[in-house]
């Protein structure tokens, strides 16, 4: 059974963010709370946004307390600047930590209670407000979902706090948003976005919506990818990423995702690894572990690869994963835990130890195992299989 709506109004090109005023007095707002991280604030993009807010004749007000992987006492913070304010509108300005940011102050702000109380799906029982998503990354494509991902600020445990009523009602897709970031982000948001459009292709809640929605992704995302980090300053091949990376999340509303994303969770609480150079280290092991359970699936995607040498006969699965290999390569990124660490030792940065203690992987595994997303990964798995994965990546 598909129960699906398209509840997010899109609108993709350079400059959109000039509408932004336009589309906040269509959503009937006049009290609008933005919510944009330090990052952006510093690259003047919230700047940008506000100034529209104010020529619409507006009021606003800017929350930025909060951080990458917004926890519980970040949307504590912002629930708490909503009261005084009493907005009418949210928007959230910036990656996917502002966007999921500005959900959670919603789900609390309007329903009131604690985080944990909207863990999981459908929990807001009360009208929540209008919300616009302006990303200036292209990544977690948190603009076309109901999900916020709030970590509890105790036990760091990522809850997905998932209703319809929070899903954001417009989406502003401007490319040249995305140029003032850094490379490692363009990097760490690209390799996440396509590891949703690839895994949400092949979870067992997969339907012919999502199908639709991952294959775009898919093709967008592999050709705007290499793109975007030979060339920053590449709009079109920016343009692809963004609007690919809102696809992926499409495909993940109507099918979600799988064992690579169960894996990456515990190494960012447990080792504060960056989201997407988590998953895009697990992707490889788990195209492999699945490879017995996706029938074609992988060879699909293998055929809408903008380059696939005509002589390469290998299994779908080991040109999938060889794939995601050199792109982490290309984006400079490690490709196992044994790398991750050398890396960080040599940035003066804290980390995993060389050896990856089995200690620490066995208790990461039994935290993936616990992970609501690696219940609809097409091959079953349970805490025994996270931990070989584990160590197929200790030494990748």
């Amino acid at each position: 059974m598909i129960d699906y709506q398209l509840r997010t109004r899109l609108i993709a090109g350079e400059r959109s963010i000039e509408r932004l005023g336009e589309l906040a007095r269509e959503l009937n707002g006049r009290r609008v709370l933005i919510v944009s991280d330090p990052g952006v604030v510093a690259a003047g993009i919230y700047q940008i946004g506000a100034e529209q807010i104010r020529d619409a004749g507006l009021e606003s007000l800017g929350f930025h307390d909060l951080a990458e992987n917004p926890t519980t006492e970040h949307v504590r913070a912002g629930v708490q600047m909503a009261e005084e304010f009493r907005p009418d509108l949210l928007i959230g300005l910036g990656g996917g930590s502002s966007m999921d940011c500005a959900k959670g102050i919603n789900f609390i702000y309007t329903g009131g209670g604690k985080m944990s109380d909207y863990w999981g799906v459908g929990k807001a029982t009360l009208p929540m407000l209008p919300m616009i998503a302006v990303p200036t990354t292209s990544g977690t494509g948190s603009e076309t979902q109901s999900f916020a991902l709030i970590s509890d600020a105790h036990t760091h445990v990522k809850m997905a706090c998932g209703d319809p009523k929070a899903s954001p009602a417009v989406a502003i897709l401007d490319p040249l948003l995305t140029c003032s970031q850094p490379a490692s982000v363009t990097a760490l948001t690209g390799i996440d976005a396509l590891t949703h459009a690839l895994e949400s292709f092949v979870t067992t809640k997969r339907n012919a919506i999502s199908d639709c929605y991952a294959r775009e992704a898919w093709t967008l995302l592999s050709r705007g990818f290499p793109r975007v980090l030979e060339d920053p300053s590449d709009l079109s091949g920016r343009s692809q990423m963004q609007l690919g990376a809102a696809f992926a999340g499409m495909a993940i509303e109507a099918s979600m995702l799988g064992a690579a994303h169960a894996l990456a969770n515990p190494l960012t609480a447990y080792l504060n690894v960056p989201h997407g150079q988590a998953v895009g280290m697990m992707m490889p092991h788990v195209i492999r572990f699945n490879a017995s359970c996706v029938g074609d699936r992988y060879g699909e995607l293998v055929r809408l690869l903008p380059e696939l040498a005509p002589s390469d006969h290998r299994m779908a699965s080991e040109i999938l994963a060889d794939c995601f290999t050199r792109w982490l390569q290309l984006a400079s990124m490690a490709t196992g835990l044994e790398q991750l660490e050398r890396w960080n030792a040599l940035k003066g940065a804290s980390a995993v130890s060389p050896c990856a203690p089995e200690e620490l992987l066995e208790a990461m595994a039994k935290m993936a195992a616990k992970q609501w997303t690696g219940a609809f990964n097409p091959r079953p798995a349970d805490a025994d299989d996270f931990l070989a994965i584990y160590r197929a990546a200790r030494s990748a």
